[in-house]
């Protein structure tokens, strides 16, 4: 080989491994608390489910170089003012009040919230029909918020740090019912364990709680990632990786346009 030839890839050897050695690193937080069919850890540590694949997506789309960092759900947002992450992509819906303290991306899903409850009970998802009832709800979620102002006058309001502790107590008659996101709960009553209960319909909307769907929540002003999210997001969508995903979990699209 010439030696300008050498030169030549000498320094584009260096200029790449300085490249890879300064590459910033996304940290993208998720629940440590399992939520599946969304994410969950399976016995090696991994993490899968479908909101990781669509983060893994979305990450290859936007060329961003992200680590899933599971952090407990009730710090998660501390956690990303504080750096600790750079980005939540836990379901978390987009709220007027989480706007108050972060910035979030275009929505990657929108799902209905519902109540289930066993199958032999005639609760349906109302105040009238809830009144007087133990209600299950996840701490420091949407459903919390909603139970509380709409289903103030259920007999307990009983919170829990995971969707899966409300399920088996569901099951176990502790509670009457539980609130939480359609795709969740409808992957809980379709296994052997959850075969005792049913859904029971649709709350009434409420989007000043329940909020205009889930996003990638970020930091305030950081928009430089906020648009690469939104760019990549809207590449998935648009190629048809967000729909072969959601394929692989779920029987319709659980994205709005």
């Amino acid at each position: 080989m010439k030696l300008k030839n050498i030169i030549k890839a000498t320094v584009a050897a260096a200029v790449l491994g300085a490249g890879a050695a300064t590459a910033e690193e996304v940290k993208v937080g998720i629940a440590a608390e399992p939520y599946p069919p969304f994410a969950s850890v399976d016995s090696a540590g991994n993490w899968n489910g479908w909101e990781v694949d669509v983060i893994n997506a979305v990450c290859e789309a936007a060329e961003l170089d992200c680590v899933i960092t599971p952090v407990a759900w009730d710090g998660i947002i501390p956690s990303l003012t504080g750096g600790s992450i750079d980005v939540i992509m836990a379901s978390m819906s987009i709220t007027a009040e989480r706007q108050k303290t972060i910035d979030f991306s275009d929505p990657y899903y929108d799902t209905p919230t519902v109540i289930a409850a066993d199958k032999n009970s005639d609760i349906e998802p109302t105040a009238e029909s809830l009144k007087g009832k133990i209600i299950g709800v996840q701490a420091s979620t949407v459903h919390q918020a909603y139970v509380n102002a709409h289903f103030s006058d259920a007999g307990e309001i009983r919170v829990y740090q995971t969707q899966d502790e409300a399920n088996q107590d569901l099951v176990a008659g502790r509670i009457d019912a539980t609130q939480a996101d359609s795709i969740a709960l409808a992957d809980f009553v379709s296994t052997p364990g959850g075969a005792c209960c049913e859904i029971k319909g649709s709350v009434p909307d409420d989007k000043a709680i329940l909020g205009l769907g889930v996003g990638a929540g970020v930091r305030k002003g950081d928009d430089a990632l906020r648009e690469k999210l939104n760019a990549g997001i809207q590449k998935i969508l648009d190629d048809g990786t967000h729909a072969e995903i959601t394929s692989n979990y779920f029987k319709t699209s659980i994205y709005k346009k």
